[in-house]
């Protein structure tokens, strides 16, 4: 690998170095935890770099984030963390710049949207390790028996789900508002209906006309309707989402790559079609991404460098995204995965990341404003509910989180 000119002179010596890595856990069983794959990966960088170890920790998702912050807030900081959000470490002047640290071939090989999405105030803090896109999930069972093909408008969603639960489909269109991820639910919707969080300038736009009217749309055409099933949005979880299509309940779902996986196992056949829009699929995608950053405190600029432009290595991207049903973060892994028959899957995946749009990660306030949409967000569509002002409530706390930083 090519030694990082930008790291140079910022650490010590190049004697015996130990790069400490957290690491989230990809796997959901310690048969395919993520373990594996940097155990494997770290035993073959060390074999090709004496004096340089990687000491690797993996938490959960449900934990990762947390001990980073701990280990930050004790002054403990690891060298690496590969963790959900980069932003308010980086406003915190604590983490190595992308430039700081990769060769240019590494850093031009990032997706730009996904390089993008890890910029404060125009510098790369954050590194895109792993990306998903998502797709409108349909049953192709229950499709074929009712004479239905897939949705291209919001209109058509809303007759074949109508059709569906004259059918007895217990979910026709599940919506999953609920607090595990309804920000990714209602971000979809947004993005369809040609709104999103935030505005041309990134300025939070949460109340917007387009959101008010895509809201006033979900509520008064597909739940008061009856035709999103009979948990209360607000309550639906997407696991439980997952787990009903997998039992050939839901009709139509958004869903990612690892719901191809859970279907498959239950035997259901489904399709997967881009998000329908108002007027035909929508223009923009939803995106996510997860992160690596690289701390300042311990140096070893020039070693994290190096084991970096390791990591982004393409076969090694491409390993990492086919273990986890994943979409690669460079181009150059992204053009093999695109050209590889074996990878037809998760093609139509691929296909949606040019022209998706990720959450405003690179807002320090977007953790809490994430945190007020899982909370909130159901009560637009509740019996009763007011989708104008539940979205002017969240765009008050957006607002309100955005000043506050």
């Amino acid at each position: 690998m090519t030694a990082v000119l930008g790291g140079c002179g910022l650490t010590g010596g190049s004697g015996d170095v130990t790069l400490r890595l957290v690491a989230a856990d990809y796997g959901d069983s310690a048969s395919d935890s993520s373990r594996k794959y940097w155990d494997k990966l770290v035993k073959e960088y060390e074999s090709e770099h004496a004096g340089v170890k990687v000491d690797v920790s993996v938490y959960s998702w449900n934990d990762v984030d947390r001990k980073v912050k701990e280990m930050v807030a004790a002054g403990d900081e690891p060298d690496l963390a590969q963790i959900g959000a980069y932003a308010d470490y980086a406003d915190k002047d604590l983490l190595y710049s992308a430039d700081d640290l990769l060769s240019i071939s590494t850093q031009a090989d990032f997706a730009s949207q996904l390089a993008t999405a890890g910029e404060v105030r125009g510098v790369q803090y954050g590194m895109p390790f792993a990306a998903s896109t998502r797709l409108l999930f349909y049953n192709k069972t229950l499709f074929e028996q009712a004479g239905l093909t897939a949705p291209k408008t919001w209109k058509q969603l809303a007759a074949d789900a109508q059709v569906l639960k004259e059918r007895g489909v217990k979910y026709p269109y599940a919506l999953p508002l609920g607090s595990e991820e309804a920000q990714a639910e209602t971000m979809q919707w947004m993005l369809s209906g040609g709104g999103g969080y935030t505005d041309a300038v990134g300025t939070y736009g949460i109340d917007s006309t387009e959101n008010v009217a895509t809201f006033d749309w979900l509520k008064n055409d597909l739940v008061d309707k009856g035709l999103t099933g009979p948990v209360a949005p607000g309550r639906l979880n997407r696991a439980a989402a997952f787990t009903a299509f997998a039992d050939g309940e839901v009709g139509m779902l958004n869903g990612h790559p690892s719901l191809m996986k859970i279907a498959a196992r239950k035997g259901v056949k489904f399709g997967m079609v881009p998000m329908p829009g108002v007027d035909g699929r929508s223009r923009t995608a939803l995106g996510v991404a997860d992160w690596m950053m690289a701390f300042k405190k311990n140096g070893h600029a020039q070693q994290i460098g190096d084991f970096l432009d390791f990591v982004y290595d393409r076969k090694n991207v491409l390993a990492f995204s086919h273990e986890y049903d994943l979409l690669p973060v460079t181009n150059s892994a992204s053009e093999a995965m695109g050209s590889d028959a074996e990878d037809a899957d998760l093609k139509p995946f691929l296909d949606e990341l040019p022209r998706s749009e990720m959450y405003p990660v690179d807002k320090m306030s977007w953790a809490d404003v994430s945190a007020a949409v899982k909370k909130r967000i159901g009560q637009a569509v509740a019996p009763g509910g007011s989708p104008a002002a539940t979205l002017g409530q969240l765009q008050d706390a957006a607002s309100s989180a955005e000043s506050a930083d």
